[in-house]
């Protein structure tokens, strides 16, 4: 059955229809309600993510087959509204429907929520689009008492209205056959535009309610996770999960596995002996398998050391966003937030940022005005480790004392917050309401976990690796002219003069800029060749903390914001690590600190 939208209000048979273009699909949606479940179980894999045209908010895109008709599907940024003050997600969301680049919509809602998703629909219906409203997580409706007639909500709206359990695949294939029915909603004319008194009058009438079946476990742990008394231990819990998979697993065990396995036991060792036997210039052997080599360093950093950290994330950061626990989390640190100008959603991009700034940098486009955004921006780039350094700072300082390592997270932390709370104050723009559709707490399913990862990475692969093997080719070009050996000469009085520390460090840190995890592992060869003392290890991995990006997310931070606001982020950061740095090489000196 084909994709067709009904030329006429009445009832006719689907036929199918020769288009010059295939069909526009688009997903809306409040947050949290399935809408990008729905979309991979529709597209497959075959998807694509790309800033809309003038903003930096970004819009999956996809294609798939309904019947015989090629239908473009795209998922639009969750919304909490249509009208009014709107967030920029919400102004892209609402020009795709004005700016008619949508054919058809499909509208998915909470089935537990219908009196916010008719909202929705009121507001979605003045673009007099047609439309299928489609109904998600009726089975976790259904598990508290709630059940909607789904059969007079079509009736009454004039269009289709399908049930679904998208993250189980139910309800798909309804879907799609309901797709040549859609027609613009019949929406009563309100004067004064607001709807809420007929959405609540509309869903009161068609939503019945029964006992519930929720355990008393699931609605203890609901609770549990976003009061401060149980949430802080629980949150530290789910760190240290996250470490141990993470950093442990997939920053060690699979990161040794394959550079030392397969790239420096394989790869390079071919990659070089080809080039040596069938490319005659020197330059461009030392180009592809030099010591800045494409293959040798680019290649091999992108695939053998960042792909099993950002691999193992993806998938536990999958889990925790299907279990529910990830909104939850966001409302138990909104508080926090506000006092940075941020609201709960920052938790988001914080939490990618142990895994790696360079993913966590674009995520930052989920939050609701350009300020947050730079803020956001501003505090990875300034004080979130990845798990390279994560793993670094743990395994050099947990082997020192805890007090190290307590001192390290203080300063950092202490940091980040004042930096914050001052962008905060000094920049301008507002800080965006936060609003938060909270998902059912449940055990994730696997096929669409690993589904999800599967896109994430295929994202990572065609997004991020290609910024890798710039930032080599950058590093390379710095070497054949000179530039690197001069910038490390440069940077050794001002850290062996500043903060204390030996000459050696100096080249680290500029390692650190271009590959970070390499400039992580030359300090933990300093440390274990006895070229550091305690009170220099820790202040030298608090100035590798709070450092300049590395170039990939430096590179990713242009993206986003721009090169006059990457720069100027790079110079600041650069300051607040140094002057850091240096006070506590000062305080340690005068105090006679000793670890």
């Amino acid at each position: 059955m084909s994709c067709h939208i009904a030329a006429e209000r009445a009832a006719a048979p689907p036929v199918l229809r020769l288009r010059a273009r295939p069909l526009k699909v688009v997903l809306v949606g409040n947050p949290n309600v399935g809408k990008s479940v729905i979309f991979g179980r529709l597209t497959g894999r075959y998807a694509t993510v790309s800033n809309y045209p003038g903003t930096t908010v970004g819009i999956t895109t996809g294609r798939a087959m309904v019947g015989a008709e090629v239908c473009d599907v795209i998922d639009s940024p969750g919304v909490n509204a249509l009208e009014g003050v709107l967030s920029e997600d919400e102004h892209v969301t609402r020009r795709l429907l004005a700016n008619r680049e949508a054919d058809l919509v499909i509208q998915v809602a909470d089935a537990r929520n219908l009196r916010r998703a008719l909202m929705l629909t009121a507001q979605a219906a003045a673009f007099s689009l047609p439309m299928v409203l489609v109904l998600n997580m009726v089975d976790e409706a259904r598990r508290r008492g709630v059940e909607v007639d789904a059969a007079r909500l079509s009736s009454e709206l004039g269009i289709p209205v399908v049930e679904t359990v998208a993250i189980e695949g139910q309800g798909l294939n309804e879907l799609k056959e309901a797709l040549p029915a859609a027609a613009p909603a019949r929406i009563p004319f309100v004067p004064n535009g607001d709807y809420s008194a007929w959405a609540h009058e509309t869903a009161s009438r068609l939503r019945r309610s029964r006992p519930s079946s929720i355990g008393r476990l699931q609605e203890f742990l609901g609770r549990a996770v976003r009061q401060p008394a149980t949430g802080l231990p629980i949150l530290a819990v789910v760190l240290y999960v996250i470490y141990l998979f993470v950093g442990v697993f997939g920053a060690q065990t699979l990161v040794r596995l394959i550079e030392h396995g397969v790239f420096q036991a394989y790869i390079n060792p071919a990659a070089t002996a080809l080039a040596d036997r069938f490319i005659p210039f020197a330059a461009v052997r030392d180009f592809l398998v030099g010591p800045y080599g494409l293959i040798t360093m680019g290649l091999t950093y992108a695939m053998a050391i960042v792909l099993p950290v950002v691999a193992t994330f993806f998938l536990i950061f999958g889990w925790l966003e299907d279990s529910g626990y990830i909104p939850r989390l966001a409302i138990f640190s909104d508080r926090i937030f506000r006092m940075m100008g941020l609201n709960g959603k920052a938790v988001l991009p914080m939490v990618l940022g142990l895994g790696c700034d360079t993913m966590a940098t674009m995520t930052t486009r989920i939050l609701g005005t350009p300020k947050e955004r730079l803020i956001a921006v501003l505090l990875l780039a300034l004080g979130i480790p990845c798990s390279a350094q994560l793993a670094t700072i743990l395994g050099i300082l947990g082997g020192i004392s805890f007090a190290a390592l307590l001192t390290l997270f203080g300063v950092v932390v202490l940091q980040i917050f004042f930096v914050g709370f001052l962008a905060a104050q000094l920049l301008p723009g507002e800080r965006s309401d936060f609003i938060m559709e909270l998902p059912p707490l449940r055990l994730p399913g696997m096929r669409n976990l690993m589904h999800k990862t599967l896109l994430r990475i295929r994202w990572y692969l065609w997004e991020a690796v290609p910024l890798f093997l710039i930032g080599t080719a950058l590093l390379f070009v710095l070497d054949k002219t000179g530039l690197l050996r001069w910038v490390v000469a440069g940077g050794r009085p001002v850290v062996t003069g500043l903060l204390g520390l030996p000459a050696e460090t100096a080249q680290v840190f500029v390692m650190g800029f271009l590959r970070r995890d390499y400039g992580a592992a030359g300090l933990f060869q300093l440390s274990h060749a006895g070229q550091l003392s305690a009170t220099q290890a820790v202040v030298a991995l608090t100035v590798m903390t709070l450092f300049v990006p590395c170039v990939a997310n430096f590179l990713m931070i242009i993206r986003e914001q721009g090169l006059k606001a990457a720069l100027a982020i790079l110079v600041f950061v650069t300051t607040v690590a140094l002057s850091t740095g240096a006070g506590l090489h000062y305080a340690f000196r005068i105090l006679g600190v000793d670890f």
